[in-house]
């Protein structure tokens, strides 16, 4: 009688199953495979984002200096591509970190849903897209909060500077209005 029990899982290894290793996957910019965290998803737009404003910046300075604005305006929108196609694939990596399909990011086209993208956690350790993001950087942490605290700046902005212009103007108005008592004395 053999020793081996015939009900045994086999022991070899497979290449394409995978298997929680807790290691962390590498980033791939410019690819649709692998996860991208929530942190580094912001970053990476960010990056880009200011990259095209860079881009539109020195679009509109050669525009303006040769007087021919509409050559510059179709060049700047063929730099615009690749950006589009970064910002999709980010997306879809996004999406992957979630445990969701690549479709699933057309879901961002209706009006709030993209913040789900934004404040869902990926899924913890491995998953079917692959191994978790790394850890972030710092730099990765200045880049990805970029864009929210310039936006809530912006936001408070907008509320404080028209309350700031009445202010002004009462001010204005109480003074005059003081100035004019002694001469009606």
């Amino acid at each position: 009688m053999s020793a081996v029990n015939p009900y045994t899982p086999p022991r070899a290894e497979v290449a394409d199953v995978h298997t929680s290793s807790g290691g962390y996957q590498e980033v791939k910019l410019w690819s649709a495979a692998g996860r991208v965290g929530r942190l580094r998803y912001l970053a990476y737009i960010s990056i880009g984002y200011l990259a095209m404003f860079v881009v539109g910046l020195v679009g509109g300075l050669i525009a303006g200096f040769a007087g021919s604005p509409g050559v510059v305006t179709v060049l700047i929108g063929l730099a615009a591509i690749p950006y589009v196609i970064f910002s999709i694939l980010m997306l879809i990596q996004r999406t992957h970190d979630m445990g969701w399909s690549g479709w699933a990011a057309l879901l961002t086209l209706i009006p709030l849903v993209a913040f789900v993208w934004v404040f869902k956690a990926g899924t913890p350790g491995d998953n079917r897209f692959g191994a978790p993001p790394p850890p972030n950087t710092l730099v990765v942490k200045i880049f990805g909060l970029l864009i929210p605290v310039i936006a809530f700046i912006g936001i408070m902005a907008a509320i404080a500077l028209p309350a700031y212009q009445q202010y002004k103007m009462r001010a204005k108005a109480m003074q005059q209005q003081v100035q004019l008592e002694p001469l009606q004395k």
